[in-house]
């Protein structure tokens, strides 16, 4: 399945938004560094945390077990469905589309997500 990522920090550095409608659109235009914006493949059964790093990704990610929010992405279209996880709260999952990469798998035919979305206002006292 077809990955396209953004990293957190590139959106805010740009002053762009999380929920911009053209965000992609944005980072296209920019002509960002591939760590910051590009695509990976994820097998249906793979973890993205896995799928990135063996692109060569260094993603964030501590426990690789769903138990802290290091490795924590923002779906902005698509679904990754997590095998587990105990450190996002039900809000934060179905209101705002937060996954974890260490335990999520694609879910849908294709994906796009903000990663490194540690760094989120309201995640920063969860980070290990």
């Amino acid at each position: 399945m077809p990955v396209e990522y953004l990293d957190y920090a590139t959106v805010d550095e740009q002053g762009w938004a999380a929920d911009d409608a053209d965000l992609f659109e944005k980072a296209d235009a920019a002509s960002l560094d591939s760590s910051a914006h590009g695509t990976l493949e994820v097998g249906r059964d793979e973890y993205v945390l896995d799928a990135a790093e063996a692109e060569g990704n260094d993603w964030p990610f501590h426990c690789r077990a769903g138990g802290c929010v290091n490795c924590v992405v923002i779906v902005t279209e698509g679904e990754i469905e997590m095998d587990v996880q105990r450190s996002l709260s039900d809000q934060e999952v179905d209101e705002e589309n937060l996954r974890l990469t260490c335990v999520g798998t694609p879910a849908s035919e294709s994906i796009k997500l903000i990663y490194n979305a540690k760094h989120l206002d309201s995640l920063r006292d969860r980070v290990v």
